[in-house]
């Protein structure tokens, strides 16, 4: 009875509930969501008739977005048309049927709301005008930071908060574009949620999540789950729902710190270990495109044609944080979590990430420092400040600063370059 208690449904109601979920579950066994993702609506695919030719997007495909070659068992490409399986098992009346480009030169515009770098009116001195830019500080820190297990602190210390950091950033960072011309705004101003949603409002959703994953339902584990669907999902979707169809900017800059595992967030384990990398939408797996929404905006992102722009962005951000830091690069390890986005620069990486798929215009994903790193802990415990200060042997910038200048620097350099 604790249980049905802690679901607060009545018994005889919460096994009806779980019978029908299990009954929808098995009839749509085939044709599945993500968890809070709209249906796709496949028919605007075809705003991008014949703006990508057979052979591009069979590279594409195979270099970037499903490297694995999986796309084959749902995707057919003739020199005329593309044929989409929207989930499987679809009959072929289901088929999306997305004519192609005989040629390069016969490629329709590709639809978009943002500008590229020669659409722009640059003004004397100030190489980033005519730019809209959005930035999105990563995660919500505050009073939410140990829901989201974005927090940790070692005694009396200063908390460590990413939420809380990304926004410090973030805020240094908007006045840096700005002063280049930029129009810049943020996915949020204040620490906390932009969606209205809270975790027990996604009961039902974290209820089926439990089921699917075939894990046992408990109150502890059912709270959890809501949490995680808060913060993980439906804050993501609010977001990137905000930028699409309110903001529309030309850039999108993600803004987070990195970090080691560190255990007890009361008792956090200390590492020696830097690093920077960047994210790029890509190298989406078959488990995760099973599910029908994630083959929508893994296809909308390739027609799209943003990834050639931010790897180019990236790879100027990325270059000039090394200046400025000497940050090494992460490296993974596991192909089916992330493969190398450029040859050429080992900082920059493809992997599939909610926001990075969700948001339609050019995304630049920072992932910097390591938070449980010595050094950076001592820097988080300076806060924000002008100037530089002894931390251990050398003298160094706030944390805050050197983030939001390195990222400033790189932005302008891809475009004045």
């Amino acid at each position: 009875m604790k249980f049905f208690s802690a679901l607060r449904l009545p018994p005889s109601v919460f096994c009806l509930f779980l019978f029908l979920c299990s009954f929808f579950q098995t009839a749509g066994l085939a044709q599945q969501l993500t968890p809070l993702a709209a249906k796709p609506h496949w028919e605007n695919l075809q705003q991008y008739a014949e703006t990508i030719t057979a052979e591009k997007l069979t590279k594409d495909l195979q270099e970037i977005y499903v490297p694995d070659g999986s796309w084959n068992n749902w995707i057919t490409i003739t020199p005329q048309e593309a044929v989409i399986q929207p989930y499987p098992e679809a009959p072929s009346e289901k088929n999306i049927h997305l004519p192609l480009a005989a040629s390069e030169a016969d490629c329709k515009k590709v639809p978009r709301y943002w500008k590229r770098k020669s659409e722009r009116d640059p003004l004397p001195g100030k190489p980033l005008a005519g730019l809209k830019i959005v930035l999105d500080p990563g995660h919500l820190g505050g009073e939410w930071a140990k829901m989201e297990e974005r927090w940790f602190q070692i005694g009396k210390s200063k908390p460590v908060e990413e939420g809380t950091m990304a926004l410090i950033t973030a805020k240094i960072l908007a006045r840096r574009l700005e002063a280049l011309g930029a129009e810049v705004d943020m996915t949020h101003h204040e620490l906390g949620p932009t969606t209205s949603l809270r975790p027990p409002q996604l009961r039902a959703v974290a209820l089926q999540q439990l089921k699917k994953e075939k894990v046992k339902c408990t109150p502890y584990r059912l709270k959890k789950m809501e949490e995680a669907l808060f913060y993980r999902v439906a804050e993501i979707h609010h977001r990137a729902d905000w930028i699409n169809k309110v903001a529309k900017p030309d850039l999108v800059i993600c803004m987070h710190y990195d970090a080691e595992e560190w255990g007890s967030a009361k008792h956090p384990k200390l590492f020696d270990e830097e690093r920077l990398h960047f994210l790029i939408s890509g190298d989406f797996t078959p488990g995760e495109l099973v599910n029908e929404d994630v083959r929508y905006t893994m296809l909308c992102k390739l027609l799209g044609r943003t990834h050639r722009q931010v790897v180019l962005m990236s790879d100027a951000v990325a270059k000039a944080f090394v200046a400025d830091t000497g940050l090494p690069p992460f490296t993974y390890h596991n192909p089916a979590k992330a493969r190398p986005a450029s040859p050429d620069n080992p900082y920059l990486w493809n992997r599939n990430l909610l926001a990075t798929r969700l948001i339609k215009a050019p995304v630049v994903y920072c992932e910097a420092y390591v938070m449980n790193d010595r050094e950076i802990f001592q820097r988080v415990q300076l806060g924000d400040y002008k100037g530089k200060l002894q931390v251990g042997n050398k003298c160094l910038p706030s944390l805050y600063r050197e983030y939001a200048n390195a990222v400033a620097k790189g932005i302008t350099n891809y475009y004045q370059n």
